[in-house]
């Protein structure tokens, strides 16, 4: 049975996910969207403001009566930080609590299981810390990692990314003054769209290596060994590419972000400058990966029925794309009239890291009191 007290944070708690997935309200349209009493909405509110939660940013148009003060959520109230850890890099964001970034960093920096690259990485967040906001607002770090996570025993069970397996996070824990969240980076990368609007969506993480998630009524689905999602070592090809992970024919080995670099020697944003001017050598190799592309979209629609939500490096550049994209799509798929549910990721650059820091934000709406 609820009692009081948590019958009351999960008031706060609607109101305060209303206010941050509606930008602007007013106590009229909390008591009218939520179904709740405006005694209970005024009581509420109140405290939230009261604790600096939410402020009232202005008024809205009068429709006869007295304007209604129109409330936000007050975002410099909490931070999260996030991390994303690549084999070659490490990514930084600070996320307030409209989930907004405020600050960025991409710093090069290989990975190595030594003890010597935690304290490295400490210092670079002790450093990007002292640039951002005050510490005493900092909830705690998410960090994202490219591999099959065990958070219950604080494990990176396999990386291929890393090229680790059964890999302790326990130093990892101890490194940072702070509450410290592991998620796989494609997890942490669906985590960091608005759940609220995908409940049933799956995500496609088009980076150096192809990861994948999707939620079902708003949760993460893991599977029963941690290993859901893994969409790049489904077979496109069959006897096709040899993938990095010894099979032939894997989508990573088609539809990874490394397929359009790694020949080519350049970058991505080199590489898609080169299909923005019409190069012939990128051009085809660009339709050729568009087509692969189609092919899992099309297969992973069929098998779930879901939004297909496109993200990662690629993903970040896909929205110019979209009309030669959907026709493949279309062209391989006799069920679906249009590609509506194909949809653009949220943050086309560290999402993985904002995901990871997010993970703060949820749990301190959800534990509000």
């Amino acid at each position: 049975m609820v009692d009081k007290l948590e019958k009351k944070s999960i008031t706060k708690s609607k109101i305060l996910n209303y206010v941050i997935n509606n930008k602007t309200t007013s106590k009229a349209e909390l008591a009218k969207e939520l179904g709740l009493s405006m005694p209970t909405v005024l009581t509420n509110v109140n405290e939230l403001m009261g604790k600096g939660v939410l402020i009232e940013t202005g008024e809205y148009e009068s429709t006869g009566g007295r304007k209604a003060k129109s409330l936000e959520v007050n975002p410099s109230h909490r931070y999260a930080m996030g991390i994303v850890i690549t084999a070659n890099h490490v990514g930084m964001v600070l996320v307030n609590l409209k989930c907004e970034i405020e600050q960025m960093e991409r710093t090069r920096l290989p990975f190595s299981a030594d003890t010597s690259y935690c304290m490295e990485l400490s210092k670079m967040v002790e450093r990007f810390l002292k640039n951002g906001k005050s510490k005493d607002r900092l909830l705690g770090i998410g960090i994202s990692i490219p591999g099959i996570i065990n958070r219950k025993e604080g494990l990176i069970m396999k990386s291929h990314a890393l090229q680790v397996e059964n890999y302790s996070l326990g130093f990892w824990e101890q490194a940072f003054p702070f509450p410290v969240y592991f998620e796989n980076d494609a997890n942490a990368a669906m985590l960091a769209e608005d759940l609220h609007k995908y409940k049933n969506a799956i995500y496609l993480s088009l980076n150096n290596t192809l990861g994948g998630a999707f939620c079902i009524n708003g949760d993460l689905f893991s599977g029963q060994n941690q290993k859901a999602g893994e969409f790049g070592h489904m077979i496109l090809i069959p006897h096709g590419k040899t993938c990095y992970c010894g099979k032939q024919g894997c989508a990573d080995a088609y539809c990874a972000a490394s397929v359009l670099t790694d020949e080519a020697r350049c970058s991505l944003e080199q590489f898609m400058k080169q299909v923005e001017q019409n190069e012939p050598a990128a051009r085809t190799k660009w339709d050729a990966y568009l087509d692969h592309l189609a092919i899992l979209i099309s297969n992973l629609r069929m098998a779930y029925d879901m939004d297909v939500i496109l993200g990662g490096e690629v993903g970040g550049y896909l929205s110019d794309y979209m009309i030669p994209l959907g026709e493949k799509v279309l062209s391989y798929n006799g069920f679906d009239r249009d590609i509506r549910y194909l949809k653009n990721c949220s943050y086309k650059k560290e999402a993985s890291a904002v995901g990871a820091a997010k993970h703060f934000l949820y749990e301190f709406i959800k534990n509000i009191s």
